[in-house]
């Protein structure tokens, strides 16, 4: 007798289709599991075993074979238990129902219950896909599974419960999309009215969120680098509900969702300067993990202290901020993750922090000053279109009582110039300035004369690369959309060569 369920796998941040296939013979009682399973996988006819035997359920005296089909892809994690537990219990009398148009996914205990998994949200999306009409899995993951429209998704506590509900003896209705509770309004939230101060970091924030452009902050210790980096989420784009899939999907395989639904706002991601290339990037030994560059997909991604990251953790940076994906290779597979991400990386002028500072003398000599900035290599420098210093606050500015600007003010001006850049770029696939192409740079940053005047200057001057060229032009296109102006003017090139002209100073002093 052979019997089949449906049930799906992870491959990057899409699922894909396993069907489980089951057969009992007689003779000697054995459990073989063959569709090219890892350990843990393996391991799941001791845990169904155990789970069926505590439930009171008692299985035949025969040789049981399941096949996880296609077998040439390889299965990971205990996704399996439950689609393997249903074609045991059929194959036992236990469960009768037609399960043609249901699919199956969840993890055992040795006592039945089921318990969260990582990665429901791609794999019910995919089961919609494959045209599945009912989802079941595990009570925790509901939340999740639940906002994909078009699929019934049954939450399930343990396995006793799912054959009362398959057999028909207990009415459930299918779980129903979860909204985010609102923050309480006594909790803290980062918002610019509470940056005291900083109006020329402020202003460079400000243009960085409307064109997409990634951002250096540069000053000593305690001149609010940190409190300015984690308020820009407040000003960035409301995500689009594609947005909010996309960046689900991804936290859903991580684990990183603790059984919410879907993420509504925008990621902020701050890994500790310690991080590894693999905890920067993604990959692991085992099962493939996307790493923080890809947890902050379509938010910002935070790198306080940058010089003290490892050269090689840095590296990992370069392709994904170019190409917005990133690619894990390892043996026998191949994983790409989306990285749309907002690079926002602060550190100090030197090591001990007050180079350059008016009140407090730098100790630092020539020597080591130089070996500190170099640790940053210049063509990951390049790909930061904005550099902007952050000078240490003045008495009388931490003592104004008059509030400085909230978020929602920088938030309308920031929609406004996105609201623009959408139109130009109706049609492609571009979504912010900084992600302009060779074909759109040529058509959409236009400059008048002085303005092109003012940047031979410069390029001249500074000694740009042709990459801080195309980045200067972009940061222009943005300041002037700011303006609502058409055409890059020479005022617009000017702020933008400010904001590059920074690290030259560090860099050749």
């Amino acid at each position: 007798m052979v019997v089949t369920c449906t049930s799906f796998g992870i491959n990057g941040i899409d699922g894909y289709k396993v069907i489980v296939e089951a057969s009992s013979r007689t003779g000697l009682p054995a459990f073989d599991l063959v569709g090219l399973p890892d350990a843990a996988v393996k391991e799941s006819k001791d845990r169904v075993k155990s789970a069926l035997t505590n439930c009171g359920y008692r299985l035949p005296s025969a040789h049981f074979v399941f096949n996880l089909a296609p077998a040439d892809i390889k299965k990971e994690g205990p996704i399996y238990d439950l689609p393997i537990t249903v074609n045991l219990m059929r194959l036992a009398g236990y469960i009768k129902a037609d399960l043609s148009d249901s699919a199956f996914i969840g993890e055992l205990s040795l006592s039945g219950d089921l318990r969260c998994i990582n990665g429901v949200l791609p794999m019910v999306i995919t089961a919609r896909e494959c045209g599945v009409k009912k989802m079941y899995v595990p009570f925790q993951n509901a939340r999740e599974a639940a906002v994909v429209e078009g699929i019934d998704v049954y939450p399930v506590k343990s396995i006793t419960q799912l054959k009362t509900i398959l057999d028909g003896e207990m009415e459930m209705t299918p779980a129903k999309p979860f909204k985010s509770n609102k923050i309480s309004s006594d909790e803290f939230l980062p918002d610019f009215s509470q940056v005291k101060g900083q109006f020329e970091a402020k202003r460079a924030i400000e243009i960085a969120a409307a064109g997409g452009h990634n951002i250096l902050l540069i000053g000593p210790p305690g001149s609010g680098k940190s409190m300015l980096a984690k308020r820009v989420p407040s000003i960035l784009p409301d995500m689009t509900f594609e947005e909010m899939i996309e960046t689900t999907k991804i936290h859903s395989i991580s684990g990183t969702l603790h059984g919410d639904g879907l993420i509504t706002a925008r990621p902020f991601r701050s890994p500790h300067h310690t991080v590894t290339p693999v905890g920067l990037g993604g990959g692991g030994t085992g099962t493939i993990r996307p790493g923080e560059v890809s947890l902050a997909h379509h938010g910002v991604l935070f790198l306080d202290e940058l010089p003290e990251f490892t050269r090689s953790a840095l590296e990992v940076l370069r392709q994904p901020i170019e190409d917005e994906t990133i690619t894990i290779s390892r043996a026998g597979q191949n994983c790409t993750y989306p990285c749309s991400i907002m690079v926002i990386a602060a550190m100090n002028p030197c090591p001990c922090g007050y180079f350059g500072d008016p009140k407090r003398r730098c100790t630092c000599s020539e020597q080591k000053i130089r070996r500190y900035l170099n640790r940053v290599s210049g063509p990951l420098l390049d790909r930061f279109d904005i550099h902007v210093e952050v000078p240490a606050v003045e008495f009388q500015e931490l003592r104004l009582k008059t509030p400085s600007e909230p978020s929602s003010a920088i938030k309308e001006r920031v929609n406004n110039a996105r609201r623009i850049q959408q139109k130009r770029f109706e049609g492609s696939k571009t979504t912010c300035n900084a992600k302009i192409n060779a074909q759109q740079f040529e058509k959409y940053c236009i400059i008048d004369k002085e303005a092109e005047e003012t940047l031979k200057t410069a390029f001249d001057a500074l000694g740009f690369t042709a990459r801080a060229y195309d980045r200067v032009l972009k940061v222009a296109r943005t300041i002037a959309d700011l303006e609502g102006e058409e055409i890059i003017l020479s005022r617009h090139v000017l702020e933008a060569i400010q904001y590059r002209s920074l690290d030259r100073k560090y860099w050749e002093t």
